[in-house]
């Protein structure tokens, strides 16, 4: 009788660790998952972004004849708005009449 016991508990033991690696195995996808969800997210977020920026510096240019002396100018007078813990605008200007170099770069969290 004991060696029936015996190989009970070798197979409990085998299903708990085949449990296990399992439940890892499904956790490890989902986490995977939520990472790529969250990656496209971000890529969006970054178009959208970019698009704004590209409208707003051409619509202030059509508009005052001139490009916008800041970033800051944009957010007051054309509605700009963007999660600024997310993301980091670098703004340079060269002239009123030449195109800002706008730089967007994603923060690490």
């Amino acid at each position: 009788m004991a060696r029936f016991q015996y190989g009970k508990k070798k197979h409990t033991y085998q299903r708990s660790i085949l449990s296990a690696c399992v439940f890892l195995l499904i956790a490890a996808a989902f986490y995977q998952g939520i990472q790529s969800l969250s990656s496209g997210t971000k890529k969006r977020q970054r178009e959208s972004l970019d698009n704004a920026l590209t409208r707003g510096v051409t619509y202030c240019y059509t508009v005052e004849g001139s490009y916008p002396e800041s970033l800051e100018y944009l957010k007051e007078n054309y509605g700009l708005i963007y999660d600024e813990d997310l993301f980091f605008v670098d703004y340079k200007v060269e002239g009123s009449n030449i195109l800002p170099d706008i730089t967007i770069i994603e923060k690490g969290r």
